[in-house]
């Protein structure tokens, strides 16, 4: 069932199609009313059908929508709209606390004498595990099973929880583990481009463009799908789950023009690598990006999405592609039902979303590209975006080790580390020689060998193209007598079934099988650093002689030590590069020049001599892939494998929540709340919990990666029975509360300047003088019954869209941030969990003002205000000085003060359906 609005402009009309009528809501009407929008980009023009479905007069105004259309006046808007998606994706890493705030959410109706079966998804949500699944073994026919039976053992108290939800809550899906990585499974199966559904109202149904947001930053690659769709953080979805809107800037929109067609020998995976890198020294954060041109037309949907997938790395919002004819063959080609796909076409023709030769959109600003000059790439070693063409990777690789060592590389690329460098004859020697023998084993390792080679990751295993090229050079290779070398950890971790079935019916699975490259598991793995341990004598090398060694995945993220902790230095590339690295073993090879080993004669076998032509890899997806495949394999891709279906979830509306368990925990978020809301309560004598300097962003403020023995979180943990080796990381523990907030602000690298010198999740206890863990602090604080404020410079929860960096921030007590400007999505988030945001007036900072932390703070009058007011900050100095400060509140809409009058967005949902 949908909701829509006041139609004030009269735009609703009716469009029928093998004749069935569905309304929808007219762009061509709305131009009648606010002018000409013909040129507007296709993403916007999705944005503006989203306000003409929606407005309501207070979320969303006609004023809103004539917004859109001023848009071209200028290519750029400072107007904030409200956004609603059709639906919801998330994984099970980021989807584990939204659904066990829901779950908290039904014990407290229970608790307000409600109905906790109000409590349900209003938008469609399906949450896919994919993000558990770790490469513990490779390389043997029994990979995957091992792997799988291994995953459950790791994760059954987290499955057990969904696996109730999956019963529990209407409007909400759970597509089981060993099924598939969640962007995959949503560009072959969820996405259909345009959607449609029941108005609750009046009973008719309603067509509108398919949009979403999604708890992974990957969400872009349905873009691909023409499918509007970015990465938001888990509060934000939890809202759009429960019918509110997003709130965001009508963005400017950089146009990348495509022309011609990529020549023999480049892939996708090169083009992406190339788009990247152009986005990124554009400058796009922020952005949307949407792609044009002729060139269009030269690429496969798949193709697209994997330009569209990494819409992160080039640091847009999105990266979109509007609906053509490819499209249409796309939806046909994975199965979709003819009905959909004929309502996508008449639909996308009627409301000029159909993408027609020659045609330009207006944009903010443009760039180009000739896809002529696409050349094989790589990208690393440590930046998605540091792309470097292989003839240079080599030399490339050699100066990055020499830089490592302490050595200087000479000759004229020497300035440009990240692309080569020449090396001195001794210096080349010093850097290169260093091989070490292995306890064990009859092969040693040197340095810069290729520990880990792994095809991976929705980016690149969504594109047939690219994995049947994997698996034709593979069967090349082995008729050349080639192999992967002893010390490659070899994995194949396909997005979907859909991939095993057509390898297998090409016969090429058996090749990959060959070099090594089994089945290990369907999920993110590698890519998201769950590549598993190295062999010890392999990693007890590594850590006696300070190695760099290299891991190649096709992937779309290899910041250090993310892929594993053992390997410094990783590249991206395409699903056939990694298995010619593995043949090579090294990244000193240079795999254009140097052999990648001999023949069964003895002759040496280069990279041109195994490289499958275009047309060969075209044959092959034209016999071995077929729509039938992805009918059959998402027919019951909600079933699960055994083990799913063996879990026990229980029943009931209301979880019974566990008190032993460490992983699930029920938030005090509900705890004591009442039917109406309280009055806010003035702030008076305040401590500061901590001053912090600009640009503090969410990695600062959120818990994430390994959990320290002797931080608080560690503690926690061992005083509840886990031993070290299994507390596993924060992500996995992220629906337990008492672990996340004791990680709140325990940063390595933040630094709180009420203390010198001192890096690391610490403060001063001021009424105590002590340094302590800020969690520790806080509790004092709390024990104390006084009240906290965080205090802060410009940039305040940049980065990532983080739902604990706030979430944590009023568990630990505080009640506003202070701050000289704020990250958009952040500040929302805090008024999403009942905190108060507060930016200090043009002129005025932390530094200004003197202040140290050591203060006590007074804010009245919180009960009063209203959007985009001013209070006045009372500043108490140690000395007895005062100083009053003029703030500003940055809750901006109504909707946002209704969020905070209610104590959080979750608690004004609460009550609007307790009563």
């Amino acid at each position: 069932m949908t909701r829509t609005g006041k139609d004030s402009l009269g735009t609703r009309k009716t469009l029928t199609v093998d004749g069935k009528d569905y309304d929808y809501f007219s762009l061509k009407a709305a131009a009648n009313e606010i002018g000409d929008i013909s040129r507007l980009p296709f993403s916007l023009k999705v944005l503006l059908e989203n306000l003409l479905r929606h407005e309501d007069g207070r979320s969303v105004t006609v004023e809103d929508i004539r917004a859109v259309k001023k848009w071209l006046d200028n290519k750029t808007s400072d107007e904030e709209i409200a956004f609603r998606p059709a639906r919801i994706l998330l994984q099970d890493f980021t989807g584990v606390p939204a659904v066990v705030d829901l779950a908290a959410m039904r014990e407290a109706m229970k608790n307000l004498s409600g109905d906790p079966d109000k409590i349900n998804p209003m938008a469609a949500v399906d949450l896919i595990i994919d993000h558990s699944v770790m490469v513990d073994e490779f390389g043997t026919p029994e990979a995957f099973k091992a792997n799988v039976k291994r995953e459950f053992e790791r994760n059954g108290e987290r499955y057990e929880f969904l696996k109730w939800g999956q019963q529990a809550f209407h409007n909400f899906r759970v597509v089981p583990p060993g099924t598939g990585i969640c962007h995959q499974v949503n560009l072959e199966y969820l996405g259909q481009t345009i959607w449609s559904e029941e108005d609750e109202e009046s009973g008719s149904t309603v067509a509108y463009p398919d949009t979403l947001v999604g708890t992974d930053s990957h969400t872009t690659m349905i873009n691909g799908l023409a499918v509007l769709g970015w990465g938001v953080g888990g509060i934000e979805a939890e809202a759009a789950m429960l019918g509110q809107p997003i709130s965001m800037m009508i963005p400017e929109v950089v146009g990348f023009k495509m022309n011609g067609r990529l020549k023999e020998g480049a892939t996708a995976t090169d083009l992406v690598l190339t788009v990247t890198q152009m986005l990124r020294e554009k400058g796009v954060v922020g952005k949307f990006v949407e792609f044009y041109g002729d060139g269009l037309e030269n690429l496969s949907l798949a193709d697209r999405a994997t330009i569209s997938n990494m819409s992160p790395e080039y640091g847009a919002t999105c990266g979109f592609f509007p609906i053509d004819q490819e499209t249409l063959a796309y939806l046909e080609f994975t199965g979709r039902s003819p009905e959909r796909i004929r309502l996508v076409e008449a639909y996308a023709k009627e409301q000029g979303m159909w993408r027609e030769k020659g045609h330009e959109p207006v944009f903010t600003e443009t760039l180009s590209l000739d896809l002529a000059e696409v050349e094989p790439a790589i990208a690393g070693p440590k930046r998605p975006q540091d792309k470097i063409l292989l003839k240079d990777a080599a030399v490339a690789f050699k100066a990055h080790l020499a830089k490592n060592r302490g050595l200087t590389p000479k000759g004229p690329e020497s300035e440009m580390l990240e692309e080569g460098g020449m090396l001195s004859g001794e210096e080349s020697k010093k850097a290169n020689a260093r091989r070490y023998a292995l306890e064990g084993v009859d092969y040693d390792l040197g340095e810069g060998d290729v520990v880990i080679a792994a095809i991976t990751s929705c980016t690149n295993t969504s594109n047939p193209s690219v994995m049947l090229g994997a698996g034709l050079l593979a069967r090349n290779a082995l008729e050349k007598g080639l192999r992967v070398k002893p010390w490659v950890k070899t994995s194949l971790a396909p997005g979907s079934q859909v991939v095993t079935d057509y390898l297998e019916k090409a016969g090429l699975q058996e090749d990959l099988n060959a070099l090594g490259f089994n089945l290990v598991g369907y999920g993110c793995t590698t890519c998201i650093g769950n590549s598993g341990p190295l062999p010890d004598p392999i990693r007890k090398a590594i850590e006696k002689h300070d190695m760099t060694v290299c891991g190649v995945l096709s992937g779309n993220r290899n910041f250090e030590g993310r892929i594993n902790p053992h390997v410094r230095a990783n590249y991206l590339a395409s699903p056939p590069l990694v298995v010619a690295y593995a043949l090579a073993g090294s990244l000193k090879v240079d795999l254009l020049k140097d052999p990648l080993g001999q023949d069964q004669d003895g002759k040496d076998v280069y990279l041109q001599d195994i490289w499958p032509s275009n047309r060969e890899i075209a044959e092959f997806i034209g016999k071995a892939v077929t729509p039938e495949m992805f009918r059959e394999r998402y027919a019951n891709v909600f079933d699960g494998t055994e083990e799913w279906q063996a879990i026990d979830g229980g029943g009931g509306t209301t979880y019974d929540w566990n008190p032993d368990s460490t992983y699930v925990k029920n938030p005090p978020f509900f705890d004591d709340m009442k039917i109406e809301p309280e009055p806010v309560k003035d702030l008076k004598g305040a401590y500061c919990l901590a001053l912090l300097g600009d640009s503090t962003t969410t990695d600062h403020i959120s818990p994430a990666g390994a959990i320290k023995a002797d931080s608080p979180a560690g503690r926690y943990l061992q005083e509840n029975g886990v031993d070290i080796p299994h507390f596993n990381s924060f992500g996995s523990r992220r629906g337990n509360h008492e672990v996340m907030m004791r990680g709140t602000f325990g940063n390595i690298r933040i630094r709180n300047e009420m203390l010198d010198n001192v890096e690391g999740g610490y403060t001063l206890h001021v009424p105590s003088g002590e340094q302590m863990a800020i969690f520790d602090a806080a509790m004092k604080y709390q024990k104390d019954g006084q009240d906290l404020v965080v205090i802060a410079g410009k940039e305040y929860g940049t980065g990532s869209s983080r739902d604990w960096a706030a979430k944590g921030t009023i568990l630990l007590g505080v009640k506003a941030v202070v701050a000289e400007s704020y990250e958009r999505i952040h500040r929302s988030n805090l008024i999403g969990m009942g905190v108060l945001p507060l930016q200090f007036r043009d002129g005025t900072t932390r530094t200004s003002l003197d202040l140290t932390g050591k203060e006590t703070f007074d804010i009245q009058g919180m009960n009063d205000i209203s959007p985009r007011d001013d209070l006045t900050l009372t500043v108490h100095y140690e000395d007895g000085g005062t100083k009053e400060v003029p703030v500003a509140v940055r809750i901006d809409t109504e909707d946002e003060m209704d969020y905070y009058r209610n104590g959080g967005i979750l608690h004004y949902v609460l009550r609007n359906l307790a009563g």
